[in-house]
């Protein structure tokens, strides 16, 4: 009798991708009463500021908001500054930009199982019925302050440089069941991709 042959096991597809998202990330603020005019002149730059709440993906750039009259913008990076610089000279007496580039983390997580290893420690109910498509929120997660924002590709996380490190600890550890797997870095154009988490 002779052993069994070796079948080979189909490869399975890991439950969670890991990405870090490298970008400028600039936030902009409306004076009081500015916010329709900082809205007109981001359209004007093909990039739509979304609703509290919502976040708006363009070819390569996108905007998200958590709080009233103020914006996250993400864009390819440029010369350290570039990217603020050109949001200030654009907001005028309107509003102002800040460069967080160095201050925020972005990551993408994308993936069947993302929302149930999130969950785990995430404030938020990331039920998709919930928290469709589009959403964007402030929260914590694994005691850290977090902004979560529903993709085309996945979802995009956002946390402070400072606890980066215990963040993508916690995600390693917690989502290793799930079938985690880390990525090539992802620019923001990479974000606007066709799978839905």
């Amino acid at each position: 009798m002779s052993a069994p042959e070796s079948q080979s096991m189909p490869r399975e597809i890991p439950g969670i991708r890991l990405a870090s998202c490298a970008a400028d990330i600039v936030e902009i603020a409306a004076f009081h009463g500015r916010a329709p005019e900082l809205e007109n002149l981001a359209g004007a730059r093909g990039l739509e500021l979304p609703v509290l709440g919502r976040v708006a993906v363009a070819s390569d750039q996108l905007a998200l908001c958590v709080r009233p009259a103020r914006w996250l913008l993400l864009a390819p990076p440029a010369h350290p500054g570039a990217t603020a610089a050109h949001w200030q000279a654009a907001c005028g007496r309107a509003g102002g930009a800040v460069d967080l580039s160095s201050g925020l983390a972005a990551w993408r997580l994308a993936g069947p199982q993302v929302r149930d290893a999130l969950a785990r420690a995430c404030r938020l109910d990331l039920d998709p019925q919930v928290f469709p498509a589009g959403s964007a929120a402030a929260t914590v997660m694994a005691q850290v302050a977090v902004i979560l924002a529903v993709l085309p590709s996945g979802l995009l996380l956002l946390t402070p440089t400072s606890t980066a490190r215990h963040l993508r600890e916690w995600l390693s550890s917690t989502a290793k069941p799930f079938g985690l797997v880390s990525e090539a870095d992802v620019t923001v154009g990479g974000l606007s991709g066709d799978q839905a988490t």
